[in-house]
């Protein structure tokens, strides 16, 4: 009984090698830390990222505009998400 013509096999035992500037970073490039907020006004989340300085994260809803701000702190929370009322 033949397969699906849409199967199909890949070798991994041999891997091509790469030269060094094609190369993959080591950090992932989402490594930003960011908030996770729920915008209650109109129904839909967000990220927000934190500021250059690291003292700050800033952002807004993405339907209504209507802003928020954290502050970074040493008496801060360690929670990533939030719901903007």
């Amino acid at each position: 009984m033949p397969g699906d013509p849409r199967d199909y096999r890949i070798d991994l035992s041999v891997t091509a090698e790469t030269p060094a500037s094609h190369s993959a970073p080591s950090t992932p490039t989402n490594s930003r830390p960011f908030l996770s907020i729920h915008f209650a006004c109109c129904g839909v989340y967000q990220r927000i990222y934190r500021s250059a300085d690291g003292t700050r994260y800033a952002g807004h809803c993405p339907r209504c505009a209507r802003p928020v701000r954290f502050a970074v702190g040493p008496d801060g929370t360690s929670s990533r998400s939030f719901t903007a009322l």
